[in-house]
């Protein structure tokens, strides 16, 4: 009997985890190569997977909900053309031959993934009376020199007390404190039989007058993103401003003849874009990324653009190679991510690559923001909203007051590898970019 293996997929260099949302397939079904088995998500956008095999599906190793780890079995696909035994679905009690599902949240994971297996930690998921642990947890287990004894008087919230990740990072991080704790129970005991306790219970929270509303799934995944970001790279912002009054002038004299010429739409994102390309070839660290010690600097330029989802989350698809596109290009790729996002629609490679990325936080009327950067990158740049303002411009007879139309960048870079002279340098060179645009140029 042939079997093939089909694991979870890689989504991008920074997603080491996904979370299964729907399974299209039950044991015993057929499938064709290249349709569609189950439905996952990541922290940057659901997607489907399809099977790698034609045949019938042998075995399913997770459940709905389960949180897996990039690269991991998920199920068996039996490529004979006989009908095999259906197996059940992933239960609470694994067998021997299926991997037990791990749950995890999104820097846990990385910081499993990144934990080297010790002697002490087993290659596979092993049980103890009645109870199983995954090689995720004995990994950390091993790591953390936590015994088996120890291992099992740790509580579970996993299915039928299950120890999971989350659970042993929690103990892990609250072991220190836990133990003098423990150490006069006894004594407790012997007093409590003496005279009656009158300690205190903990009253429940009180809210008040409020309502509360449980994050979803996205929302969860984004603060983890965020806070995992903030972790990571000590972040600094840089602030300037440029005069954008020729590329406010020009397109409002181009919008109509561009789309007519072109069937797009000129917004002013294509065109950030584009100076912004420009100035990462002047300024290549900025497009860079850091591994431990090393610098790993990105040939390609691929600009990622924050983009509103129709629940209000947001996500950040990428223009590939943005420095090889001229403006009609850069448009019809802005505009074909931006309705993908709103129609959900987004596909996985659509929010993969990018080495740097551009918000504009004047889409919802901000005057500048402080944006956090959006892992592995180091850096981030945000644009406010346009406003006329009164300028002193210098001319051949003087300084003069004008009406210009101004904006405010400001630049988050990660301190680690962009100090100050490099982030300044750099939003300064795309400030210039923009003041420079040519108004008179040709559609």
């Amino acid at each position: 009997m042939a079997i093939v293996d089909l694991v979870m997929p890689k989504m991008g260099e920074s997603i080491m985890e996904a979370t299964i949302l729907k399974w299209h397939k039950k044991p015993g079904d057929t499938v064709k190569m290249d349709e569609t088995v189950l439905e996952i998500a990541t922290d940057k956008v659901d997607s489907e997977v399809p099977s790698t095999a034609a045949g019938t599906i042998s075995e399913i190793l997770f459940n709905e909900n389960d949180v897996v780890p990039v690269g991991t079995v998920i199920a068996r696909i039996n490529t004979v053309g006989e009908s095999a035994q259906p197996a059940p679905a992933a239960s609470s009690t694994p067998s021997a031959s299926s991997t037990p599902s791990p749950e995890v949240n999104a820097p846990a994971a990385q910081q499993a993934a990144a934990a080297p297996a010790t002697a002490a930690a087993p290659a596979q998921g092993t049980t103890s009376g009645n109870r199983f642990y995954s090689p995720l947890v004995l990994n950390i287990a091993g790591k953390e020199g936590i015994g088996m004894a120890e291992l099992e008087n740790i509580p579970g919230t996993g299915a039928e007390g299950r120890v999971s990740k989350k659970d042993i990072l929690n103990y892990v991080a609250n072991r220190g404190k836990a133990q003098p704790q423990a150490q006069p129970q006894p004594q407790a005991q012997s007093q409590s039989q003496s005279q009656p306790s009158s300690q205190p219970q903990p009253a429940p929270a009180n809210y008040g007058n409020s309502e509360i509303v449980e994050m979803d799934r996205m929302r969860k995944l984004i603060a983890d993103h965020m806070v995992r970001s903030k972790a990571t790279s000590p972040h600094v912002t840089s602030f300037t401003e440029c005069d954008v009054t020729n590329i406010v002038k020009w397109r409002e004299k181009n919008k109509s003849s561009f789309e007519k010429k072109y069937g797009e739409k000129i917004t002013f994102t294509p065109i950030f874009i584009e100076a912004v390309a420009a100035c990462i070839r002047k300024f290549p660290m900025i497009n860079s990324s850091v591994d431990g010690t090393n610098i790993i600097v990105k040939k390609d330029i691929n600009i990622g653009m924050a983009a509103a989802l129709p629940s209000g989350n947001l996500i950040v698809p990428v223009i590939k190679n943005a420095d090889t596109k001229n403006l009609i290009g850069l448009s019809k790729d802005v505009n074909a991510m931006a309705n993908a996002a709103r129609a959900n629609k987004l596909k996985a490679d659509d929010t993969q690559g990018g080495t740097f990325t551009l918000t504009n936080v004047g889409t919802f009327g901000s005057l500048m923001g402080t944006p956090i950067i959006n892992q592995p990158q180091v850096a981030i740049l945000a644009v406010g909203s346009i406003k006329k303002r009164p300028m002193v411009l210098e001319t051949e007879d003087g300084d003069v007051i004008a009406i210009r139309h101004m904006m405010y960048l400001s630049l988050s870079y990660d301190h680690r590898i962009v100090d100050g002279s490099l982030g300044a340098s750099f939003l300064t060179a795309v400030a210039n970019e923009l003041e420079a645009f040519d108004s008179s140029r040709e559609v």
